[in-house]
């Protein structure tokens, strides 16, 4: 007989701890004090800028605007694979008691994430408020009962196939949250929270009499499931292998200027392939843009010196060492291993390369420090960061290469 309670348990156990697993690669020891430094230096400047907030400071709109985010994003983690396409289908009416403890399990999580980032707003609130943190509790409960509101509409956006209703839906809710969070922090008058109730209320029982005799698409809960634990995979993949991890690759041509100058010959072959991998992989390149992006700006805000360098190597360590795997990228390919080449030219050009991303972002960090007129802080910086970037590629990188 189907138990529907053994299923999702044994489903969200198993998550679990394919999470736990991957979770302990990812905050080794080297990330938790990357990790540790860059919060202590993150909670000392907002510290400082909170200081030159005026009385006259909006912080409740910003407030609305984040917080309305984070509320208004509310996926129901489901669980599901792609066999249930046929196994579970037949048996969706069932399934009730399964998808009401996903929601469960998903407001648990999305909840903690709202308490975490209302506890990094608050302080912002307090600062030009009389009431301080004494609201952060009621804030909070009333946060939590809209994000359920949220949770259930999203739950009913997915009888429908059409992106243009979910697309609809989510500029919908982000207003009507991002409204209500607004008339929370400014604590408005009763009457207009009871007006935005029902408008919330009516919302949610228009797709509910709208999806009755409609059936879940479950192409559409199975893929957006896939994807969540796909964009965990290849974060899990910068430390560790996975097996689970599906490769996805975009031709961007527009890339092809950079690799056009690579000499085709024996010795240049490993340098065109990780160029290619590294140009072509959304992993590689996205994280190389996104530390290069955060970090330039973290250096352009940041005001002292020695700061903007340590930061500066910081970022370049963080780049290194989670482009690391793309040593590994090819493994599992045969045909690499046909290849009449010396394993000393794929190591050459592996460095070579490896040395060449960090340099040009290294060169980045310097013009934004540049940029503010710091010439003697800029030259440091990049000096620090190509000496840094040399030792990293040719002694740390080769290290952990050989292990």
């Amino acid at each position: 007989m189907f138990d529907e309670k053994k299923l999702w348990k044994d489903r969200a156990g198993g998550r679990m701890k394919d999470l736990g697993r991957y979770l302990r690669y990812i905050f080794n020891g080297h990330l938790v004090i990357v990790l540790l430094f860059l919060i202590g230096t993150a909670a000392v400047y907002y510290q400082k800028w909170l200081e030159t907030l005026s009385p006259n400071f909006p912080a409740e709109l910003i407030l609305a605007v984040i917080i309305g985010i984070f509320v208004t994003y509310s996926p129901v983690y489901n669980f599901l694979l792609e066999a249930d396409r046929v196994f579970l289908l037949p048996l969706e009416d069932q399934l009730k008691g399964y998808f009401l403890r996903s929601g469960i399990a998903s407001f648990v999580f999305q909840g903690y994430i709202l308490l975490m980032v209302l506890a990094v707003l608050m302080p912002m609130y307090a600062h030009v408020n009389d009431n301080g943190f004494s609201s952060f509790i009621p804030f909070l409960v009333v946060l939590l009962i809209v994000k359920v509101w949220n949770l259930a509409v999203t739950w009913k956006i997915h009888y429908y196939v059409e992106s243009s209703v979910h697309k609809s839906d989510m500029v919908v809710r982000y207003f009507i949250n991002a409204a209500f969070s607004f008339l929370l922090f400014k604590q408005a008058n009763l009457f207009i929270f009871l007006v935005i109730a029902l408008i919330m209320g009516f919302y949610y029982y228009s797709f509910l009499m709208r999806t009755k005799k409609m059936g879940l698409k479950w192409d559409q809960l199975i893929e957006q499931e896939e994807k969540r634990m796909a964009s965990f995979y290849r974060l899990a993949n910068m430390f560790t292998d996975v097996p689970k991890l599906k490769d996805t690759v975009k031709r961007r041509k527009w890339l092809d200027v950079f690799i056009s100058s690579i000499r085709f010959s024996q010795e240049k072959t490993y340098l065109y392939l990780f160029s290619r991998t590294f140009l072509r992989s959304s992993d590689y390149l996205g994280l190389f843009l996104r530390l290069t992006v955060i970090g330039a700006l973290g250096i352009y805000f940041i005001s002292f010196g020695l700061g903007q360098i340590l930061l500066s190597v910081l970022f370049l360590y963080l780049t290194g060492f989670q482009l690391l795997p793309l040593w590994n990228h090819h493994q599992n390919k045969l045909w690499v291993d046909l290849y009449p080449v010396a394993q000393k030219y794929k190591t050459a050009s592996f460095h070579l390369l490896l040395m060449t991303i960090l340099t040009i972002q290294a060169v980045v960090f310097t013009l934004f420090i540049l940029i503010k007129g710091e010439f003697l802080i800029s030259m440091l910086a990049l000096l620090a960061g190509l000496a840094f970037s040399y030792i990293f590629v040719y002694f740390y990188g080769k290290n952990r290469l050989k292990a």
